[in-house]
């Protein structure tokens, strides 16, 4: 098997080092981070409103076709 030659270990450390001082990706993750945070926001909320939504739709309902 071939050994890893130094200067190959050195580049790859010279580009971790270059992502990590790069910001452009950082703002592209963070807006990422919070449209998940908002769709998250959003299931919940849908999932706690459901029952009190149908309840008061079925009364609507009822009133409607009700004389």
């Amino acid at each position: 098997m071939d050994q890893p030659k130094e200067y190959d270990m050195n580049s790859l450390i010279a580009l971790a080092k270059e992502f990590a001082r790069d910001e452009d990706g950082i703002t592209a993750i963070e807006y990422g981070l919070i449209a998940a945070t908002m769709v998250a926001a959003v299931v919940a909320a849908f999932g706690l409103l459901t029952p009190a939504l149908s309840t008061a739709f079925q009364a609507i309902a009822n009133k409607i076709t009700t004389p």
